[in-house]
């Protein structure tokens, strides 16, 4: 666990660091990396950022203010609101990721092989879900 929590915020860091660069705090980086995987509501940003609502508000406010992303209706419901991000705002988090120089350079280490390891690793344990018995 030390581990983990060392290289969370080694990482977290550098992220930080690199979306200063871009003008931008480490919530609103973490705010575009979540919708470069798609539009989401306000209500879901917030759960999925562990926020409370009025402060994702604030943060959607100051993102779409610079271009960076855009409410829209959601198709299934008019009442809610999508954020999508824009292209200003996948170019921003691109360069917050290509800038990442600490994780770049760390992750530079492994061969294909051990990068692959370590993905699919992460992945069973933050986000493989349990299945039904």
């Amino acid at each position: 666990m030390e581990l983990l929590s060392m290289s969370l915020g080694a990482y977290y860091g550098d992220f930080t660091a690199a979306a200063a660069r871009e003008k931008l705090t480490a919530s609103q980086g973490r705010t575009l990396s979540v919708l470069r995987h798609g539009p989401a509501a306000m209500r879901v940003l917030a759960e999925t950022l562990a926020c409370d609502a009025s402060n994702m508000t604030g943060i959607v406010d100051r993102l779409e203010k610079r271009g960076l992303v855009r409410r829209e209706p959601s198709p299934g419901d008019r009442r809610v609101k999508n954020v999508v991000i824009t292209p200003q705002g996948e170019h921003a988090i691109d360069t917050i990721r290509a800038t990442m120089h600490t994780t770049l350079a760390g992750l530079a280490t492994l061969d294909d092989k051990d990068r692959a390891t370590l993905y699919a690793l992460l992945d069973r344990v933050f986000t493989a879900r349990p299945t039904d018995t």
